[in-house]
C-alpha cells in the first residue's frame, strides 16, 4: 500500500502528531484593539475615581496604621506608591499613542473615502449640470419650432383669408 503524502509548506514546525502546522502569529490587530481599549478605559471618569480613591485609601493606610502594619511609610516618602504610578504611567504613554496612531490611520482612510465620494458627487453633479443644459436646449429648440409653426399657421391664415376675401369681392364685382 502507498503511502499518502499531504501538501504542506515546509517552513512550518512539526507538531505533535508529526503533521506540519503553522504556528500562530500574534495578532497586531489584537493588541491594537486592547490598546484601544485601555485609552478608552483611562479616559474616563470612573477611572481617575477609582485611581484616586486607591491612591487616597494607600496614603491614609500607610499614614494612619500603626508602623508595624504599614507597607509604605511616609517616612520614606511613599517609595513603593511612586514607583508604582510610574510603572502605570510608563506602560499607558505607549498604548496610548498607539492607540492615537490607529485612529490617525482610520482617520486617514475615512478622510481619503470622504475625497474619493466628493470626487464622485462633483463628477455626478457636472453630468446632470451639462445633461439639464442640454434638455433646456433641446425644449429651446423645440419651444421655437413650435412658436415658428405656430406664427407661420396663423400667417398662412390671414394670407388664406385675405384670399378668400379677395376672391369673394371678385366674384361680387362678377355679378
Amino acid at each position: 500500500m502507498a503511502r499518502q503524502t499531504r501538501h504542506v509548506a515546509l517552513d512550518a514546525p512539526r507538531g505533535r502528531s508529526g503533521m506540519l502546522q503553522r504556528t500562530p502569529q500574534p495578532s497586531r490587530d489584537r493588541f491594537g484593539r486592547f490598546s484601544e481599549a485601555f485609552a478608552r478605559g483611562m479616559g474616563t471618569s470612573g477611572f481617575l475615581i477609582g485611581m484616586t480613591l486607591f491612591v487616597v485609601a494607600w496614603l491614609s493606610w500607610n499614614i494612619f496604621m500603626p508602623p508595624e502594619l504599614q507597607f509604605d511609610p511616609a517616612a520614606t516618602n511613599f517609595t513603593l506608591l511612586t514607583l508604582i504610578l510610574s510603572l502605570q504611567a510608563s506602560y499607558a504613554a505607549p498604548l496610548i499613542l498607539l492607540a492615537q496612531n490607529r485612529q490617525d490611520d482610520r482617520d486617514r482612510v475615512q478622510i481619503e473615502q470622504d475625497r474619493q465620494r466628493a470626487e464622485r458627487n462633483l463628477a455626478d453633479t457636472e453630468y446632470l449640470a451639462r445633461e439639464v443644459v442640454a434638455l433646456r436646449m433641446a425644449v429651446t429648440d423645440v419651444a421655437e419650432e413650435v412658436v415658428t409653426r405656430d406664427v407661420l399657421r396663423a400667417e398662412l391664415r390671414s394670407l388664406l383669408q385675405r384670399l378668400d376675401e379677395r376672391d369673394e369681392r371678385a366674384e361680387d364685382t362678377a355679378r
